[in-house]
């Protein structure tokens, strides 16, 4: 857990295929980036070992630097409804993880966090890998940018503190279940 007037803000990407995620540090409303990075799936072709890894590597990811908030980005709906639902499982996977722990977790839609962090909800993904290279001051941009596309869901996060209707938010398992019935078995 972050010092006072510290906080530690957890973004994450979710896939199947490759999950992005990057951590920051708001010290006196300043961002600091500790970490982004990637795990890659695509190795494994069994869904629920997939799911298993990003719970494993989420749970890691909190017991090591102990995040006060998350900050997830939502799936969208494209063409393929088989590749929303794999993307909707793997957000659940990492919501749980989250929720496991009690750690309070807001949910983005991509629109809303390339918003953010470009001013443009239309933003490719490399322009707010570059915006973030000069936010953060980033050496060097990863191949993948599903990094970047993690960091951006914390940095949104940031950006919209203290800002009502800022994405859906849970505090609790029980609360998630609440809200989306149709999603979870009570």
């Amino acid at each position: 857990m972050a010092t006072s007037g510290d906080k530690i803000i957890l973004g994450i990407d979710p896939g199947t295929t490759i999950m992005g995620f990057g951590i920051i540090r708001i010290k006196k409303k300043h961002m600091y980036l500790i970490q982004m990075n990637e795990l890659h799936l695509r190795k494994y072709s069994d869904p629920y070992t997939k799911l298993k890894l990003i719970f494993d590597r989420t749970i890691e990811l909190i017991e090591t630097h102990h995040p006060d908030e998350i900050a997830i980005e939502a799936p969208f709906y494209g063409k393929n409804v088989q590749s929303m639902l794999k993307l909707g499982r793997a957000q659940g996977v990492a919501m749980a993880a989250g929720l496991s722990r009690q750690i309070p977790i807001t949910e983005y839609l991509p629109k809303k966090i390339k918003m953010a962090i470009t001013g443009n909800g239309n933003a490719s993904k490399e322009q707010v890998a570059r915006m973030l290279q000069q936010l953060l001051e980033i050496k060097e941009l990863p191949k993948n940018l599903d990094s970047t596309d993690g960091l951006a869901a914390a940095v949104c996060h940031f950006y919209n503190e203290g800002r009502t209707e800022i994405g859906k938010k849970y505090t609790s398992w029980e609360a998630f279940a609440r809200a989306n019935p149709g999603q979870v078995d009570l």
